[in-house]
């Protein structure tokens, strides 16, 4: 994995040790996770073995605009707030991250740079799965990958239709 400045990021939050003691934690709040709904505790406890966990202060910026990104993470507890840079370079508050939702998938699929900033409201535990993990997973466990590849397509294809719903709505507000 290429040294990022995200990943050196990462460095400087505590780590929490061996991500099993978190999987009936992670496990718990599925039902508020569109990504990891339809997993059960087995699943779960396999794709920990491939996270890492970490504590992360009010204000530690956890994903920065712009920066090349290899990895999607999911709330465990905290709430996170994510940023856009507007026109004049202006960070705007576009959305809150409660426990159980994930972020940062694009980048990780794609390779692409952040699309917003992600940032600790206040003391938060992340786990975090990186593209080489998730590639192990696909490698390894071919049908938990399949399944998590499955989800990740379905959640971001319901992002992608939210969004769009929501810019005709900004269009038509325009017109009138």
């Amino acid at each position: 994995m290429a040294e990022t400045a995200e990943r050196a990021r990462l460095a400087q939050l505590e780590s929490l040790g061996d991500p099993m003691q978190f999987a009936s934690r992670i496990h718990g709040l599925i039902t508020f996770s569109p990504l990891f709904e339809t997993f059960n505790l087995t699943e779960i406890r396999v794709l920990s073995e491939f996270m890492q966990v970490y504590r992360a202060g009010p204000g530690v910026e956890i994903i920065r605009e712009g920066d090349a990104g290899d990895f999607m993470v999911f709330l465990i507890e905290g709430r996170i707030e994510v940023f856009k840079q507007d026109r004049s370079n202006a960070p705007r508050l576009i959305a809150l991250i409660a426990p159980g939702q994930s972020f940062g998938e694009m980048s990780m699929i794609d390779g692409e740079p952040r699309f917003a900033s992600c940032i600790a409201a206040e003391s938060c535990m992340i786990a975090v799965l990186s593209r080489d993990s998730l590639a192990r997973i696909i490698l390894e466990q071919t049908t938990l990958g399949a399944k998590i590849l499955m989800e990740l397509v379905l959640m971001l294809s319901q992002r992608l239709r939210h969004t769009s719903s929501r810019l005709l709505d900004y269009m038509d507000r325009e017109k009138t």
